[in-house]
């Protein structure tokens, strides 16, 4: 059989996609940096103003406008009630030693002490460790005036956590529907790099002098769980949103394609340790047959194109037929050698096969519910 001719793996998509989430992520923080100084600004402005003794403790409420400014609403509102519960339960705490007690080092420490069992329980998320370190703060800096001072500090953070929520719901409120697209994009990017790699190799002498494709498996892991945390934002962003009836987006397909490429990036993996066993006898020694390696090359470039062309809707079925036919060619050299060689020297590639074709049924899945959700809108806009 003549040698395919394996065009090399090309970074560049990669590189565009990173660089633009780069860019969104930038301006994403710059965004966020300038609500909470505009939410630290008004809660200053508007801490005198509170009645009674909480004019007394006006820093608090720039410290409450901080804790608010969360990069999304229902993370915003879910850390603020839990840092007003934290507050709560550190001056219940603190008043209970004064009330039944003394402040003295033997109560205060037994205070500091519930107050960080409450907070081990995890109820009350990150700001847990408010709990503590307002025990501490209510009976050492408040001292005879702890009093005053609990409804002080509990009164200013309450008002700079409101300044901060309202803040970021009036000024755009978070959104991350894009970061989805471009962390899926550049998850299809890096599949498609890695297995265009293999297939390189695959097509040169043998062994391969190149081994990056061998490493680079362990950095897939990492980019599913950027995409994976990435979607999960995206979910939460749009919950409390009032952005998100005007930027509607079906967050199931994304988990749907999700749950596809970690599909896909299982067998990718699988794929690799099974080459790295036959070149060089580990994680298990296989044997890969010659006359296999230019159809298995073909079948892994076919569908490093298939994922690199997903995006575009007019060449993601032909690169997907591309793929399949090169499956065939594949499945036919398998067959044809069969009762030529055992099943030992066989194995390797037949593994291939199958991930390979796992891939393209996952990748078909995916071309059918595209298909599905594209005929339904033409229906509806009919």
């Amino acid at each position: 059989m003549k040698r395919p001719v394996v065009p090399a793996p090309s970074l560049e998509p990669v590189k565009k996609t990173a660089g633009r989430m780069r860019s969104d992520l930038t301006r994403s923080r710059m965004l966020q940096a300038a609500k909470t100084a505009v939410a630290v600004a008004i809660a200053w402005k508007l801490a005198p103003y509170l009645p009674g003794v909480a004019d007394n403790y006006p820093y608090y409420a720039p410290l409450g406008a901080i804790v608010a400014m969360y990069p999304t609403l229902m993370g915003s509102m879910k850390n603020a009630a839990q840092t007003i519960g934290s507050l709560a339960v550190a001056i219940v705490l603190a008043g209970a030693v004064i009330i039944f007690s003394s402040p003295s080092v033997i109560t205060t420490s037994l205070a500091v002490g519930v107050g960080a069992l409450i907070a081990a329980t995890g109820w009350f998320g990150a700001n847990r460790e408010y709990i503590p370190v307002t025990v501490l703060f209510v009976l050492i800096i408040g001292g005879p005036d702890a009093d005053s001072y609990s409804i002080g500090y509990l009164e200013q953070a309450t008002l700079g956590i409101v300044v901060g929520l309202l803040v970021n719901l009036l000024i755009f409120p978070a959104l991350t529907h894009n970061a989805v697209d471009q962390q899926l994009a550049n998850f299809r990017a890096v599949l498609s790099s890695h297995l265009a790699e293999i297939a390189e190799a695959l097509a040169e002498s043998w062994p391969p002098e190149k081994d990056g494709w061998a490493s680079g498996k362990d950095s897939l892991m990492a980019v599913s769980g950027q995409v994976r945390e990435a979607v999960l934002l995206a979910d939460e962003s749009r919950k409390a949103n009032p952005r998100a009836r005007r930027y509607r987006r079906d967050l199931k397909a994304d988990y749907d394609d999700l749950a596809a490429l970690e599909n896909v990036t299982f067998h990718v993996r699988d794929i690799t340790d099974v080459l790295t066993g036959a070149v060089w006898g580990i994680p298990i020694k296989v044997q890969l047959r010659p006359e296999l390696r230019p159809a298995l090359s073909a079948a892994l470039a076919a569908v490093a194109t298939a994922l690199s062309s997903w995006d575009s809707v007019e060449e993601r079925h032909e690169a997907h037929d591309r793929a399949t036919e090169a499956l065939a060619a594949l499945t036919a050299e398998l067959d044809a050698n069969k009762d030529t060689a055992n099943a030992t020297t066989m194995g390797a590639s037949a593994a291939i096969s199958m991930d390979i074709a796992r891939i393209l049924a996952a990748l078909n899945t995916r071309l059918e519910q595209a298909e599905q959700l594209d005929e339904a809108a033409s229906n509806e806009a009919s």
